[in-house]
């Protein structure tokens, strides 16, 4: 569970220069007080009244270093230069030591942060992704980011330096009158320590409101990707009833809970404020006429405690917007927190991808592997299997036999309970995770296309192959029998999630893909149970022409796909039940007996 310090650790990397500018901006704030002085000051001069022993001391000290008298004229000279140094000299100076930074950091920080982000994406498990939708994590990220981003400069460019201010006015006021100055105290606790306690309310509201609109935003991600699937079904207005519903529901929270209760408290504030002014007005008259204050005092107290009750608002404001923007921070902190399931991933430079050492023949053995996605179940139980270099080896099962499963554990999405996976006689668990996976290749019942060009998504797994690699591995996979036909070949855009491709062509691609990062280990995970016969038998001649070359472990239903693979795993409930080749296991009269004869008959297989 994320925490306030995890907002402060978000800058962490920047905190000398944090503290640098905001102390800057701080000392800023106070120097702005010097105008009043100055002017109180003035005021007293032009009366004919007093002025404070500290100005008077300076004053003496310029006549000497000047030779000019203390006179009238030396006294405003120098009280109006204070004034130019305050406003006029520091104007072009501020900017630099104040904004810059603060924008600086938020943005240098937005990058680094971002960096952590993508990387935390990378590295948590594939099961994270089943039960988290891409719109609600993409919202929950950016929400997080640009909160942190903009949240700073109003943070520490203007509300640590508006409180500074507000202190060094106390301190003046109670050089003047300390009862004046406990007023000015005691109203400020009251104030401020009503408003935190009605914002902890509002900031209940926005926690509702951030998971309300991550949910919003979450089904029109899902309505944006399966928009084929509403349109086929009509379903337009269900979704759209959903959405506004969801919508109203927001509406509620933000309008009559949130908003309301902002402008209930700004109602609260003014009066407030106004009220408090009014009393600090009469006790200063009341001081200066009773002669205990001067009138430059009196003006002085006065603007003083109007500037510090003024920044009553902008501080309300800004703890408004802090508190509308904490639930997403916070949110964004629990997803940096998410356990990684892949923590050992190098993230290598691109142009060290390729710079692996490991080299297997494909010798892959599984030794009393058991693993189970719930402790209580098992989904493979003592599992013992060994493949040959360049052997090709099907699994095959009625659907939740384990079949994807062992292909997930052989990858290291996830670890065996119990047993060990072993390649070429090494523990795969030993091996760094991101070489040993550039030794292996998978093409999924779904190959993932991104937008972009064919070329691009061949070279995906190998970025510096060449065109003459690209080619032969299209000629084995019969992509180039697509590619002719595309408008501009190889550089033709194939669009978002690859949908100018059918997907017979995009099984084809991935196979291509696949090859051209000559994997030791090649797999195919119902590569064909999805195309239609043409395509399938397209597919099937690629897997053919593979065969030998390295090893190779296919997942299918169709058994028409693995009557010519060297060995035939069949898989039931989680365990090793037949191995042998086509032939062999027909004659046994067994699990797979039955399947093949289901398939032959146009059967169901259960």
């Amino acid at each position: 569970m994320a925490k306030f310090r995890d907002l402060i650790d978000y800058f962490r990397p920047y905190w000398g220069w944090s503290i640098f500018s905001i102390t800057t901006s701080s000392i800023y704030e106070v120097i702005d007080l010097i105008v009043p002085y100055a002017t109180g000051q003035i005021l007293n001069v032009l009366s004919s009244q007093p002025l404070d022993k500290p100005l008077q001391d300076a004053i003496a000290l310029f006549s000497r270093v000047l030779n000019y008298p203390a006179n009238q004229f030396l006294t405003i000279g120098v009280l109006l230069g204070l004034i130019f140094l305050s406003t006029v000299a520091r104007a072009p100076i501020e900017p630099w030591l104040t904004s810059w930074f603060h924008w600086d950091i938020a943005l240098k920080s937005r990058r680094l942060q971002g960096q952590k982000t993508i990387e935390k994406i990378l590295t948590l498990p594939l099961e994270f992704y089943d039960e988290n939708n891409p719109g609600r994590i993409a919202g929950r990220v950016a929400r997080g980011l640009a909160n942190h981003t903009w949240g700073y400069p109003e943070i520490a460019g203007q509300l640590l330096p508006k409180l500074f201010r507000i202190v060094a006015i106390f301190l003046m006021i109670w050089v003047i009158d300390w009862r004046i100055a406990g007023l000015l105290l005691i109203s400020f606790v009251i104030i401020i320590g009503l408003t935190l306690r009605k914002l902890k309310r509002l900031i209940w509201h926005e926690e509702r409101l951030d998971k309300y609109m991550e949910n919003t935003e979450s089904r029109t991600s899902e309505i944006i990707t399966n928009i084929k699937t509403v349109k086929a079904f009509a379903t337009e207005p269900k979704e759209l009833k959903r959405q506004k519903q969801r919508l109203d529901r927001e509406l509620t929270v933000v309008d009559y809970r949130i908003h309301k209760g902002y402008v209930k408290l700004l109602t609260y504030q003014r009066t407030m404020v106004q009220f408090c002014v009014f009393i600090v007005l009469g006790l200063t008259l009341a001081e200066t006429l009773k002669g205990k204050i001067t009138i430059g005092h009196f003006v002085m107290t006065l603007t003083l405690s109007s500037m510090a009750y003024a920044e009553l608002q902008p501080i309300s404001n800004l703890a408004e917007v802090f508190a509308r923007r904490i639930s997403s921070m916070l949110r964004f902190h629990d997803f940096l927190q998410t356990p990684s399931g892949e923590a050992t991933i190098d993230f290598l430079s691109p142009e060290n991808i390729a710079d692996t050492d490991y080299q297997f023949t494909g010798k892959v053995e599984f030794s009393h592997v058991s693993f189970g996605y719930e402790d209580k179940r098992k989904v493979l139980q003592d599992i013992n299997l060994l493949i040959e270099p360049y052997q090709t080896v099907a699994l095959v099962g009625k659907s939740g036999s384990g079949k994807s499963t062992l292909v997930k554990l052989l990858l290291r999405y996830f670890e065996p309970q119990t047993g060990k996976i072993l390649i070429d006689g090494q523990d795969i668990c030993t091996l760094d995770v991101s070489k040993y996976r550039r030794r292996l290749a998978i093409v999924h019942q779904e190959v993932d296309i991104f937008n972009g060009t064919v070329l691009d998504n061949l070279t995906y797994g190998r970025p510096d192959a060449t065109l003459e690699q690209v080619q032969a591995a299209c000629r084995i996979a019969r992509v180039d029998e697509v590619v002719q036909h595309l408008p501009q070949g190889y550089y033709t855009v194939v669009g978002e999630r690859g949908v100018r491709l059918s997907g017979g062509q995009r099984q084809r691609l991935g196979i291509a893909r696949a090859l051209l990062v000559e994997p030791d280990v090649l797999i195919f995970d119902e590569a064909t149970s999805s195309l239609d016969y043409e395509s399938e038998r397209s597919i099937q001649l690629a897997m053919r022409a593979i065969q030998g070359t390295r090893t190779t472990i296919i997942i299918a239903h169709r058994l028409s796909t693995v009557r010519e693979a060297d060995k035939i795993v069949v898989l039931d409930q989680g365990k090793v039940a037949e191995v042998g080749s086509h032939e062999e296991l027909l004659h046994q009269n067994g699990i797979y007996h039955r399947l093949h004869s289901l398939q032959e008959t146009g059967g169901i297989i259960a």
